[in-house]
């Protein structure tokens, strides 16, 4: 592997347009463990500046490279032990870094099973295959009688044998196999037939009923909205080009006369095309189209929950969470300004009950005896209600009303976390428990949950669950980094994010917290169990310890980096902690005094950063939003109204939002600007408050187009 890795360095580098040294040292990085979170913030010199996405790209590629190496391994290992393997193959194998390039170059010495080519060689017939193929003779008959023994009953029989022969080099031919690829590549249309009997069953894919696209041109949600429908039974799904083109270019490659033997050579070319070559190189296409439809649509998911993770947090407030409801009441819990549970119980505001009064004294008794800031209510069934209730009621002080999403709460209110969390509680008050957290930190929350039961997705279940996890978790991991956590009051479940921890030392964590006590500082952390210096490195530089006998610690800025802060104070005649927060001292230091081999300015200014504003959570404030007051159902809606919304999902096509109703409206990406857009991510983000206009109200089938204002 390491003979090769000169070459990986080149190859990523011309991919990534990056030079070869920063590859280098990002794989060198990689290789002794560091994360990407922690390679972008504090190897800023090493990788000159290469930012997360940059850094993710080099390790998949690498990590491809990587395989495709073990693969080579494994060909040239069969290869050789069928004797077959000449200095050029090896040559040709070993300078071969595309995948396809390598699969067609091993196809024909690849095991097989029993095919029809191999049971007319066993004939004996491959010596007339040979004869054929070089297209010299008018006489076929003549050349295939010698060849009619043993097994081979005539002459019918010995040409048909040949035919199979031939059939088989034409599919393992690399030339043949490039053409076809290269008309698939320019031709090649997707189409979709509904299953006949299956027209009522499949309604929400009619759509996909009877369509034929250019794959090339076909959307990734279009691509796997027509795939899932085919799992389904609905529909029957095909890719394919011209078919008489693609015989025509096979017949210029292979059919070199005109004569009998030629004749034969055009069959065997329209059998191998349609026996061996579309099948083969129709799985390839559809299995490289449903990739790229895979690859965007977890990139449209991961950036979603990115934006969802860094959404504004209220912060430490004392928080009222309502998980409203009809029949079943609404349930309501006070946390403390760390989210513990201080009280709860359930209210009927609503029908049937209808017990409004006695609600109203309840909620203003909990917001008077437990000193409530904000109330969060989740945003499903009677949210709009129960906003209205609770914005009525008269308080002995200001109270901020939030609704918050209700994604993905019911899946951690059942969980074995929130068992753990709340032993004595039901599922409907840890879900009320999640509401109030989600408002206080929804970062903190919604790491306890798996990112693809959060409700921001799009056809989640259809694609590579491998590289869906690997996409999220990382998404998650950089999130929970760039904010950052406080050591003595992270759980597990965020913790376990942190660099280089994971679930076990996360564990640790709480566990030598919950024995000893809160962390005094930063160097304490080498007293947890299992904690290396190499994941010390890691992981301490995002963990925050308020209070802290070295104000450093309560900063993003490095151990490692103390002693260039210390040297600072040092030269200004000061102390660190007098320097931060000093905007004047900070900028009177010379950064140049500070440059060492392996410390530059890259480094510096986010020391300097860093300590002007230490700790500095990087997500916005959180805004109060009130959808009109006016709109309770889909019924109230008329075309041309002008209504307040918030973006709740954002796909390929466009982005839904929430007007204040059970149903989210579209506004699809033509609706989104008076200028072409390709990705709705350009115009709006997730939980952005946006002004819509209502475009379309289809009652039947509860849809609702809008438009962006």
């Amino acid at each position: 592997m390491i003979s090769s890795l000169p070459q990986f360095i080149k190859l990523i580098s011309l991919s990534l347009q990056l030079s070869e040294k920063q590859i280098r040292h990002a794989i060198q990085l990689f290789d002794e463990g560091a994360t990407i979170p922690f390679i972008s913030r504090y190897r800023k010199e090493m990788t000159e500046g290469m930012d997360e996405v940059q850094l993710a790209e080099t390790k998949e590629q690498y990590d491809r490279l990587c395989e495709l190496e073990k693969r080579k391994e494994t060909i040239l290992s069969t290869i050789d032990e069928q004797g077959k393997l000449t200095e050029e193959l090896k040559t040709r194998i070993e300078n071969c870094w595309n995948s396809t390039e390598l699969e067609d170059i091993y196809l024909p010495y690849k095991p097989k099973r029993r095919t029809r080519a191999e049971i007319a060689r066993e004939k004996g017939l491959e010596p007339l295959a040979k004869m054929i193929m070089a297209q010299n003779s008018n006489d076929v008959e003549r050349m295939a009688q010698p060849f009619v023994k043993d097994k081979v009953e005539n002459v019918g029989d010995a040409l048909n044998g040949a035919k199979d022969i031939m059939a088989e080099w034409i599919n393992e031919s690399e030339a043949a196999r490039n053409s076809i690829r290269k008309i698939f590549g320019y031709e090649a249309v997707i189409s979709s037939k509904v299953i006949k009997g299956k027209e009522e069953e499949a309604q929400k894919y009619r759509d996909y009923f009877d369509m034929n696209e250019k794959l090339s041109r076909c959307s990734s949600h279009r691509l796997l909205a027509m795939r899932r429908a085919e799992a389904e039974g609905f529909l029957r799904v095909n890719i394919g080009p011209n078919d008489e083109h693609c015989v025509e270019k096979l017949e210029r490659i292979f059919v070199k006369s005109n004569n009998a033997s030629s004749d034969l050579v055009c069959e065997a070319v329209k059998d191998a095309y349609k026996r061996l070559l579309k099948p083969g190189i129709e799985t390839e296409f559809a299995a490289e189209s449903k990739a790229k439809a895979d690859a965007e649509a977890i990139r449209v998911f991961a950036e979603n929950l990115r934006q969802l993770l860094l959404a504004p947090p209220l912060g430490q407030k004392r928080t009222l969470g309502i998980d409203p409801g009809y029949r079943t009441g609404c349930k309501v819990v006070c946390l403390d300004a760390q989210g513990n549970l201080l009280h709860n119980e359930t209210i009927y505001p609503h029908p049937p009950q209808q017990e409004h009064s006695q609600a109203t004294r309840k909620i203003q008794k909990m917001v008077e005896a437990y000193d409530i800031q904000a109330i969060a209510i989740g945003n499903g069934t009677a949210s709009r209600e129960t906003e209205h209730f609770i914005q009525n009621i008269r308080y002995d002080r200001e109270v901020q009303v939030f609704v918050v999403s209700e994604n993905g709460a019911s899946i951690y209110s059942a969980s074995k976390t929130a068992r753990d969390e709340f032993p004595d509680y039901d599922v409907t008050v840890r879900g009320a428990i999640s509401i109030g957290r989600r408002l206080m930190d929804p970062l903190a929350e919604l790491v306890k949950i798996d990112p693809k039961s959060i409700g921001v997705g799009q056809y989640q279940h259809d694609v590579d669950q491998a590289q869906l996890k690997k996409a999220l978790d990382q998404t998650v991991e950089n999130a929970v980094n760039r904010v950052g956590v406080n050591l003595n009051t992270a759980s597990k479940h965020l913790l376990t994010y942190i660099s280089g921890l994971g679930p076990q030392l996360a564990q640790n964590i709480v566990n030598y917290r919950t024995e000893n006590g809160e962390f005094k500082n930063r160097k304490q952390l080498m007293k947890v169990p299992k904690m290396g210096v190499k994941t010390f490195e890691q992981c301490a530089g995002f963990l925050r310890i308020p209070g802290s006998d070295n104000p450093l610690d309560n900063t993003a800025v490095h151990p490692e980096s103390y002693a260039i802060v210390e040297n600072m104070a040092k030269d200004l005649k000061t102390k660190v902690s007098e320097i931060i927060h000093n905007k004047t001292l900070i900028q009177s230091i010379d950064k140049q005094k500070y440059i060492t081999d392996k410390v530059g300015l890259l480094t510096l200014n986010d020391i300097l950063q860093e300590l002007e504003k230490p700790g500095r959570d990087p997500r916005e404030g959180v805004k109060v939003f009130e959808f009109d007051p006016a709109i309770k159902t889909i019924n109230d809606l008329r075309i041309g109204m002008e209504l307040p919304g918030i973006i709740t999902n954002i796909t390929n096509f466009g982005a839904f939002v929430d007007v204040g109703i059970k149903e989210n409206g579209l506004v699809h990406i033509s609706n989104m600007s008076d200028k072409f857009i390709s990705n709705p991510a350009e115009v709006v983000s997730l939980h952005q408050h946006v002004k819509v206009r209502v475009l379309e109200v289809d009652l039947s089938r509860k849809r609702l187009q809008l438009k962006l204002l």
